[in-house]
């Protein structure tokens, strides 16, 4: 009800949740049921600077406030009051790059994204001498390869964090990070719950002959889980957040996080053996294990839920797409035809009509790759249909060929955890722009993964949504409860979504043409040596 969330904002008892994404920096408030009562937004975009992608610190500023004026807007015009303080604050963004600053708290090159991917040849060695997989986009990777490149500034470096945990230090004055940010900086032990101390020791080991005057635990923020004490809004960092000046100093903030983590509480999946699938321009899984896989995999990362629990992550650069393009080719036939343009129904009609399909697509093969796809270890990505003259070539099988082609990669990387690593998962959740039509895109990647798979409601509320929960979460748990049972009894009540489960006749249509898919890579490859 109206007058109960106004109540809540003016008796300072909303949560707010705050998360930088790649074009959006979004923030959500909510009530003490968990639910949200308020919003705002800010729209920003990268920008490639001397060959690397970054997001200025003006930006950085300029976006949060923006988005928090939004949010008062928001606050003003429902509830006609003003935001005076809160129960918690929570800050998100995107996890890994690289933002390195001075003594004096300067930056000392642009900040550097998880999107550059020049740290190839540092991610390759560091893999080799931890033996464990090390992205290209992890925080360690873009510093040894600072390193390697004799860059003049990594002599100077006092402090290494994340665009969270940046946020976070502005607004509180505390160098901490969730540890599931964390885990995107370097590998995690899930028994101390801290950085892996030999990878420490073994990279202070290697960069010991360029005498630097640092060790790399003393640069990194100190590792907390979600739940525990991260500081508290300074006056300078309410200053930094709302310009009106309405906003008051004092309010505890929870672990800066990562949009992993954030995507793995607002679905309700941080607990072992639960997962979730993020499926729109690009997808990743997140698997939550009960122990650690029993060798790297170059296709898997390995990162934390925010209360630290080992987490089996498959990221594929393309998803949803290549398929868009081809739904928008129906758009201009109806066009053409002087029908009139109703996308959610071209979508409802295109993708039920999928699902009358040959399980096995009739033989028809897509492959979605807009750009390189690194689980099937290609730099760059040529959209493409094959077919051959007998296959059963018709709009059903075309159409479902195509969504297949949107999970293919996310299939090859799972295939791992649960064919070769036996993993054993109760439940995944899925999120996005592919589950948008009800029931379609969850029975694909159901006969994909050979798993139940549950959408919820509320996935949908997104990152932002997922970080006040864990700033509700470090303020209303007085009884100590795990984030999970939290989760499970105070947010999400037992509501654990539509549930659909694949057929055997699914799961093996699925498995034929991920054959083909693969035996066709050539193909692809081929296409890649071509010029644009």
């Amino acid at each position: 009800m109206k007058s109960d969330a106004k109540s809540t904002i003016e008796t300072g008892k909303a949560v707010l949740g705050i998360e930088f994404g790649s074009t959006r920096i979004k923030a959500v408030l909510i009530d003490q049921e968990n639910k949200p009562i308020a919003q705002g937004s800010h729209t920003w975009e990268n920008q490639l600077a001397d060959g690397l992608w970054t997001y200025s610190t003006e930006a950085v500023w300029y976006g949060i406030q923006d988005c928090y004026a939004n949010l008062r807007s928001n606050v003003k015009k429902q509830y006609d009051i003003e935001i005076e303080t809160l129960a918690a604050i929570g800050i998100s963004a995107m996890m890994h790059g690289y933002m390195p600053f001075n003594k004096n708290a300067e930056i000392l090159v642009p900040f550097r994204t998880w999107r550059n991917t020049n740290t190839g040849q540092a991610a390759t060695a560091l893999s080799d001498l931890f033996v464990y997989n090390i992205p290209l986009r992890w925080s360690i990777s873009h510093l040894y390869q600072a390193i390697l490149d004799n860059e003049e500034h990594v002599k100077d470096i006092d402090y290494l964090t994340t665009l969270a945990g940046y946020v976070h230090w502005q607004i509180t004055g505390e160098k901490v990070l969730g540890i599931g940010d964390a885990s995107g900086m370097l590998p995690i032990d899930s028994q101390t719950k801290n950085y892996a101390a030999k990878m420490v020791d073994k990279f202070n080991s290697l960069i010991a002959p360029k005498g630097y005057g640092w060790k790399l635990q003393d640069i990194l923020p100190k590792v907390l889980s979600a739940g525990n004490n991260a500081g508290f809004l300074t006056p300078e960092g309410a200053q930094k957040l709302d310009v009106s000046g309405h906003l008051k100093a004092g309010i505890p903030v929870c672990p800066p996080e990562g949009d992993a983590g954030t995507g793995m509480v607002a679905t309700n999946a941080v607990k072992q053996r639960t997962g979730n699938v993020s499926a729109g321009t690009s997808s990743f899984s997140m698997i939550v294990l009960e122990k650690e896989l029993s060798k790297p995999y170059e296709m898997i990362d390995m990162v934390t839920t925010p209360d630290g629990s080992p987490v089996a992550m498959v990221h594929c650069n393309n998803c949803t797409s290549d398929l868009n393009a081809w739904v928008n080719l129906f758009k201009e036939y109806q066009e053409l035809m002087g029908i009139p343009v109703d996308m959610d129904e071209i979508y409802g009609r295109l993708y039920n009509h999928a699902l009358t399909g040959n399980t096995d697509c009739g033989g028809l093969i897509s492959y979605n790759y807009i750009s390189g796809e690194p689980i099937t270890g290609l730099a760059e990505g040529r959209p493409l249909f094959v077919r051959s003259a007998n296959d059963k070539f018709n709009l059903a099988n075309f159409m479902r060929a195509h969504l297949y082609a949107s999970v293919g990669a996310l299939k090859i990387g799972n295939d791992i955890l649960f064919k070769e690593e036996k993993i054993k998962v109760d439940r995944i959740t899925g999120h996005g722009g592919l589950f948008k039509t009800e029931g379609v895109g969850q029975r694909i990647l159901a006969a994909a993964i050979n798993s139940p798979i549950s959408v919820m409601k509320t996935a949908g509320e997104g990152g932002a949504w997922g970080i006040a929960l864990l700033a509700s979460y470090l303020v209303h748990n007085s009884s100590k409860q795990s984030l999970a049972d939290f989760l499970d009894e105070r947010v999400f009540a037992g509501d654990a979504g539509v549930e659909v489960s694949p057929t055997a006749e699914e799961v093996t249509g699925f498995n034929s043409y991920i054959q083909k898919y693969m035996a066709g890579l050539p193909i692809e490859e081929t296409a890649v040596k071509f010029k644009k």
